[in-house]
C-alpha cells in the first residue's frame, strides 16, 4: 500500500545561486513507486515565498503536472495565513492517521495548520523534517548556520514539541550524502533519461557555486535524504531523543539533548545512513522513473 505524502518545501531549484535539494526531493517522490503524492505546499527559507513558489510552478510545467496542486505558503513568520495552511487541514482530514507530513523548508504552514485546527498534529501519521543541528555544521572548515527551523523558530518548536511522531533529518546526518563528481557523472553516463538531461542543466551551475562558496566537490542532498526516509527508513539508524530546545535554541537551529532521561519532548534523530550506496541506488532508480 502506498504511503500518502504532503510536501511542504522552500523549492529554488532553477534559481541562480539557490539551493536544488527541495527540486531533487520532489523528483523523488515522483518517481517513488511506495508514494502517493497528494499535493505540494511552498514555504519560505532558501528564497521568499514568490521565488520559491514561482520556481516550484515552474518545475509543474516542466514535467506537466496537471493533476497535481500546488498551493502557495506562508509569505513570512509574521504572516503565516495562506491557501498551503487550509489545504493542510483539509487534507489530513479527509485521510486522518493516513497521511505523512514531509517538510523541507520553514514550518510557517504546519504551525498555521495546527492554529486553524487543534487536532491537526493528531490525525496525522508521521511528520518527516530536514532541519535543525546537534553540533556545528562545517564544511571545508566554514561553518554553515542552520536555516529550515531558524527561518521560523515559533512554528518549528510547535511541531517538534507536537503530538505527532516526528522525526528529523539534521544537517550534521545530511553530510553523509554527498552528491559528488562520481554521481554525476552517473547521471551524464545515462543522460537518455530525459529526467538526467533535466538535471545535468540544473546542477552543473550548483556544483560551481559550491565550489566557489566551499571548495567542495558537488553538494549535500539534504532534502532528498528526508525524502529518501519516507519511503526507506530502513536505510537509516533511528535514535529517539528527549529534546528541550525552547524557541530561543531554535533560532539557531540547535536540537539540545535532555541530560534527564524521558525529559523533554521525543524527536527521532537519525545518526547513521546504514548504507550510503544503497541509499544513492534508490534515489537514482527514482529519479529514472520520472522519465
Amino acid at each position: 500500500m502506498k504511503k500518502k505524502v504532503l510536501f511542504d518545501c522552500d523549492n529554488t531549484m532553477g534559481v541562480p545561486n539557490r539551493d536544488v535539494d527541495d527540486g531533487l526531493a520532489l523528483l523523488y517522490l515522483l518517481g517513488c513507486p511506495d508514494i502517493e503524492l497528494l499535493g505540494v505546499t511552498t514555504t519560505f527559507g532558501n528564497s521568499t515565498i514568490d521565488i520559491v513558489n514561482q520556481a516550484t510552478s515552474t518545475f509543474f510545467d516542466d514535467f506537466n503536472l496537471l493533476d497535481l496542486p500546488l498551493l502557495k505558503g506562508a509569505k513570512s513568520k509574521e504572516q503565516r495565513n495562506s491557501n498551503a495552511a487550509l489545504f493542510l487541514t483539509e487534507m489530513v482530514s479527509t485521510y486522518p492517521g493516513e497521511i505523512t507530513i514531509l517538510a523541507t523548508g520553514s514550518l510557517s504552514n504546519l504551525y498555521q495548520a495546527y492554529q486553524l485546527d487543534s487536532q491537526f498534529f493528531k490525525k496525522i501519521n508521521q511528520v518527516v523534517l530536514m532541519g535543525g543541528i546537534v553540533e556545528p555544521l562545517v564544511i571545508n572548515g566554514k561553518g554553515l548556520d542552520e536555516l529550515n527551523f531558524a527561518s521560523d523558530p515559533v512554528a518549528a518548536y510547535t511541531v517538534l514539541s507536537s503530538e505527532a511522531k516526528v522525526t528529523t533529518m539534521t544537517g550534521n546526518i545530511c553530510l553523509q550524502a554527498h552528491f559528488g563528481k562520481s554521481e554525476l557523472k552517473k547521471i551524464r553516463d545515462e543522460s537518455y533519461f530525459s529526467t538526467y538531461t533535466y538535471l545535468i542543466d540544473k546542477l552543473l551551475p550548483w556544483f560551481r557555486y559550491m565550489e566557489e562558496q566551499f571548495n567542495l566537490e558537488g553538494f549535500y542532498n539534504w532534502d532528498t535524504t528526508a525524502a529518501v526516509y519516507v519511503s526507506h527508513p530502513q536505510l537509516f539508524h533511528d535514535n529517539l531523543c528527549f529534546i528541550e530546545s525552547e524557541v530561543d535554541d531554535l533560532k539557531k537551529g540547535l536540537l539540545k539533548k535532555s541530560s534527564i532521561p524521558d525529559d523533554g519532548y521525543s524527536v527521532n534523530i537519525p545518526n547513521e545512513i546504514i548504507d550510503v550506496s544503497l541509499f544513492n541506488q534508490v534515489v537514482f532508480d527514482a529519479w529514472r522513473r520520472v522519465d
